[in-house]
């Protein structure tokens, strides 16, 4: 047999920051198949809940590169370590003491980050977000860049940008509206609320739940969150809200009961990459990057500028922003917004003293 030329940017990388491996496909007996796999790549920053520093984000470009490039792999889990977040991220502690009041050096980091969501969009396989945990921020853009989500039910999901001095452009000001539409997307994007998976499967944003609490040998739903389908005296749908008042306490003394257990999320996984693998592969490719293409027309026209903005921000909202999440006291990390608006309102200037006037109490 002739041998395959390496097509990869980086022949034989060691990764350090994440985890990259090759798991065998099964087919549908649950039995290994001979020479074809599954390649895994895990964000690897559990104590931060996976949020990415730039090493990871440049070992996740070369990770799907190579995974792209495997001719034994048939798909790719993206997924990030234990079993409280996919990913949170960027990491904040960067942000506040390296990039914020650095526009230029951000600029180049967004070029990076740029660099990865396309990469997971020009993926040769396709990708699977397993989603373990919170999928937050620059997690959620990530994840919404992937073909697939399959999440844990006790997964949260959500911006953090207009809450933290940033705009959600990495992606997600790009792809949301396409997941769940223009008004749901908008109230997302700009308040930052957390949605539960429930919540996210409902309005389309994942392709299937799976419950992950144990109690008593018995998997059990997310008992913080509305679970049946009804309507309340408002006209609200509140499936996949969260509970309230003392249904809420009710559920936190049953969460202490539980634990968690990732191995019907694991199965999820592994079903559906055995029926990835039986189709043609060439069609299988085609249409995935044909139905790609609905992201990548938005991604394409606006990941530039958006880098550019982005970049200039870290001068003013974001340097103020990122370093009040990194300084500020546990519950208490956003900036002080009505007096922000006060101060700018009174022709205050973006230096020093405004953003240490509006930073929180010190952790």
């Amino acid at each position: 047999m002739e041998s395959f030329k390496d097509h990869n940017l980086v022949p034989e990388y060691q990764f350090s920051t994440i985890k990259y491996k090759l798991k065998p496909c099964l087919d549908r007996h649950g039995q290994e198949v001979a020479g074809l796999f599954n390649a895994w790549i895990v964000l690897d920053n559990e104590q931060q809940l996976n949020s990415y520093t730039t090493k990871m984000v440049k070992e996740v470009i070369l990770a799907f590169r190579t995974a792209s490039n495997a001719r034994n792999v048939v798909a790719v889990v993206f997924t990030g370590a234990g079993d409280t977040a996919f990913c949170t991220g960027g990491n904040t502690k960067e942000y506040a003491e390296y990039y914020a009041g650095q526009p230029e050096e951000y600029r180049q980091y967004m070029r990076l980050f740029n660099d990865m969501v396309t990469a997971i969009l020009h993926c040769d396989k396709p990708v699977i977000c397993r989603v373990n945990g919170m999928r937050i921020a620059g997690g959620q853009e990530i994840g919404m860049a992937c073909d697939f989500s399959l999440a844990a039910d006790m997964a949260l999901f959500g911006q953090a940008g207009p809450k933290h001095g940033s705009a959600p452009d990495g992606g997600s000001t790009d792809f949301l509206p396409l997941f769940v539409g223009i008004e749901n997307a908008m109230v997302s994007l700009t308040l930052c609320e957390i949605w539960s998976a429930h919540k996210a499967y409902r309005l389309g944003l994942l392709t299937e739940i799976v419950p992950v609490l144990k109690r008593q040998g018995e998997f059990i739903s997310n008992p913080l969150v509305v679970t049946d389908l009804w309507v309340d005296a408002a006209g609200k749908i509140v499936y996949g809200e969260a509970l309230s008042g003392p249904q809420k306490e009710q559920a936190k003394q049953l969460l202490r009961e539980c634990e968690k257990d990732l191995s019907l999320l694991d199965q999820a996984v592994d079903r559906l990459c055995t029926s990835l693998m039986m189709t043609v592969p060439g069609c299988l490719t085609k249409t995935v990057e044909s139905a790609r293409k609905h992201k990548l027309e938005h991604w394409d026209r606006n990941r530039e500028s958006n880098r550019a903005w982005l970049g200039m921000n870290m001068l003013t909202e974001g340097k103020a922003g990122f370093r009040a999440f990194n300084e500020g006291a546990k519950g208490n990390r956003e900036v002080d917004f009505i007096k922000l608006r006060q101060l700018l309102a009174r022709g205050e200037k973006w230096q020093e003293q405004l953003i240490d006037a509006v930073m929180p109490p010190r952790k």
